[in-house]
């Protein structure tokens, strides 16, 4: 197998790497130079602190409206927790269980708008398993829950009949499975680990790619995108925040910029306490505490199943999530301290995981099963609960100081929402009127025209000289995009090779990385415009080599910088390895932090803990409005949803003794490393 040389890799024909562009979205080189003349010499409306779907989304909104509008970002696109999520779009079916309808209702309209209108190349269904342990009583209180969750996404009209048949782009509805039914879904699980089971469908994505999408189309409609560029100070025109001074990581000696903005946006997820240090004085008007999550990622073939699966732990759920040829499995979540670029899992939260899934299957997995591991930070508001597991994802929106507005909290799922919200409070200190958000109605590049992309795939995979199969995985990465691919590899055929040590990945994905989608480091391109770091056996040591030296010449790196840049990847992943043999956060944090951050930034700690508020109530009712002050939240459900919901409280209120009772004469499963015990309601979904 090639080796990490950069002389192992492709070198594409000068005509292969396509003309300088400025329109379409592009994000390359060029496109990088002109957004950094506009950052120094214009006024902006808009200016949005970070890069993550959030900031993106930001970006988006206002771009759309018509403003003009700046995103700058300190390493790269969705390089933090956008990139580490588990890859769902989903209302979250525990706040069911907490009664917070108008949560999930929004949730799952923005599942709805993601499947149908905005992104359908990159968000589809997925099926998921929920197994049953007791008779009776179990089925009647999940059901009801699972009903209301199809009724608050879709409505009664439009839930399909039956799997597999779909009505206006509405998933199935849900369906009740004896034992026997659900192990010829998930063959894997011991027979006696359940009674029965109820599968459901929710949304899926690969988060880094659709965070860079939405980059994309905010420059499509005139953004200017500029990553490796960290914000260093505020600028401030006596108590009013007009801008932000940025440094261009990119250049000789880190130049500085002085960014010009009649309103900013911070949406820095869990770096929102260091964005309001900038103000000097005490904390700023809302803290965001930082919550660990881990997955792991076997080989499809140790599993043998055609569904998702979700199973209760102690505290929350453990998923088990089909993706492409691999399985992804997570996730925990406790709290971290620690440094917030890195977030490192150790061996206590792999065995967590492991012994958890291991409890129902009838051959248990081995830490020789994990090809990939990663660990992403939650952004969850402060103050509401000591547990991490407890705390709220919503959304909070607030002016942090003249000229500075603050977006944060929230899920992936309803990042549209957010930055509708944010951008609506910016708005406001605009002496223009401003348009109302139409992102609803603004797909992302590459899905208009999918599905007619997608019928004539035969063709393009003839004129490409390529698989079928490699025309779908690309259609489902790029979206109607995927001409650009193919014309790439029609110029220059060896782009048309996979890679070494990745084969699923084709050499043109790397290049196009480089080219159009603002990849300006070799980790960029191998952790978040392909996922080979965590799917490759070897975490990509194997493609580092070839995918350096393929996009050197674009980005214009001499032999030095090829091999410093392959050098830091190796560190990168040895670091990560170290750590996932340590005992405890400390040792890990210690261990990752050992490999220098490929853009050379100072590691930053989370924000101490805060001291807890008195809890909110634990009960709400579905149907009441409740005013919470900067977050938002959706209207009341439908008489259909109320209906259900009624169900589910007749459920609840039947069963949690029953609950309580099995919760503590039950078996003992593993304890989480940090050692919390179970709560007494089991969350559903995170």
């Amino acid at each position: 197998m090639p080796g990490t040389d950069p002389s192992d890799g492709f070198v594409p024909d000068a005509a292969a790497v396509p003309p300088i562009a400025t329109a379409g979205g592009r994000l390359g080189p060029a496109q990088r130079a002109e957004a950094l003349r506009r950052l120094a010499t214009e006024t902006f409306d808009v200016l949005v602190i970070g890069g993550g779907v959030t900031g993106a989304g930001t970006a988006l909104d206002a771009a759309a409206r018509g403003l003009s509008v700046a995103l700058v970002e300190a390493r790269d696109l969705a390089a933090g927790t956008s990139s580490r999520s588990s890859k769902l779009i989903h209302g979250g079916l525990r706040y069911l269980e907490q009664l917070n309808g108008a949560l999930v209702r929004e949730a799952l309209r923005e599942r709805t708008l993601l499947l149908e209108t905005l992104a359908p190349h990159l968000v589809r269904p997925v099926p998921f398993l929920l197994p049953l342990t007791h008779h009776g009583w179990e089925r009647a209180y999940i059901g009801s829950g699972v009903l209301l969750y199809d009724t608050l996404g879709q409505g009664l009209a439009r839930i399909s009949p039956a799997p597999g048949t779909q009505h206006s782009g509405g998933l199935p509805l849900h369906r009740h499975l004896t034992r026997k039914a659900a192990l010829r879904e998930f063959p894997a699980l011991r027979p006696d680990a359940l009674v029965g089971a109820i599968q459901y469908w929710d949304g899926q994505v690969d988060d880094a790619r659709h965070t860079m999408f939405v980059a994309r189309t905010a420059a499509r409609y005139g953004a200017a995108v500029v990553t490796s560029a960290p914000v260093v100070g505020l600028l401030r025109e006596e108590d009013r925040v007009t801008g932000a001074v940025v440094r261009d990581l990119e250049s000789p000696g880190g130049a500085e910029i002085r960014v010009r903005a009649r309103q900013t946006i911070g949406a820095t997820g869990v770096w929102t306490d260091d964005l309001h240090a900038l103000l000097g004085g005490a904390r700023g008007p809302v803290s965001v505490r930082a919550s660990k999550g881990v997955h792991l990622v076997v080989p499809r073939d140790r599993l043998q199943g055609t569904t998702g699966l979700i199973l209760r732990t102690e505290r929350s759920v453990l998923f088990v999530i089909p993706w492409g040829t691999h399985w992804i499995i997570g996730t925990t979540d406790t709290d971290w301290e620690l440094d917030l670029a890195h977030p490192a899992a150790t061996r206590a939260d792999i065995d967590y995981l492991l012994d958890q899934l291991n409890r129902v299957l009838r051959s248990p997995l081995t830490r020789d099963d994990i090809v990939g591991v990663y660990a992403g930070l939650r952004p969850l508001l402060a103050g509401e609960s000591e547990d991490t597991a407890q705390l709220s994802r919503e959304h909070a929106v607030l002016a942090a100081a003249p000229g500075l507005t603050t977006v944060a909290g929230g899920k992936y799922t309803t990042y549209r929402v957010m930055a509708e919200d944010a951008v609506d409070a910016a708005a406001a200190g605009l002496t223009r009127v401003v348009p109302p958000s139409c992102t609803d109605k603004t797909p992302l590049l590459g899905a208009d025209g999918y599905q007619a992309l997608w019928n004539a795939r035969e063709r393009l995979a003839e004129r490409a000289g390529l698989h079928v199969a490699r025309i779908e995985h690309l259609l489902r990465r790029y979206g109607t995009l995927t001409e650009e691919l193919v014309d790439l590899v029609v110029a220059d055929p060896s782009l048309g090779a996979a890679l070494p040590g990745a084969e699923a990945y084709l050499a043109v994905e790397a290049l196009y990385a480089v080219t159009h989608e603002g990849a300006l480091r070799l980790e960029d391109v191998l952790t978040r415009r392909t996922r080979i770091s965590f799917e490759a056996a070897d975490r990509g040591l194997a493609a580092a080599g070839p995918v350096a030296a393929l996009v050197a010449p674009v980005l214009g790196w001499d032999e030095t910088r090829t091999r410093a840049e392959i050098d830091l990847y190796e560190a990168r992943v040895a670091a990560e390895r170290a750590s996932q043999e340590t005992p405890d956060d400390a040792t890990a944090d210690v261990a990752r932090r050992a490999a220098p951050d490929a853009r050379r930034l100072p590691s930053v700690r989370a924000t101490a803990r805060p001291q807890p508020t008195p809890p909110v109530p634990a009960e709400v009712d579905l149907d009441e409005t409740v005013p919470i002050t900067g977050v938002t939240v959706a209207s009341a459900a439908t008489s259909a949803a109320a209906t259900a919901a009624a169900s589910l409280r007749a459920a609840r209120r039947a069963v949690v003794s029953s609950i309580s009772r099995v919760s503590s004469n039950g078996g003992t499963g593993p304890s989480h490393p940090d050692g919390a015990a179970p709560g007494t309601m089991t969350d559903l979904a995170s």
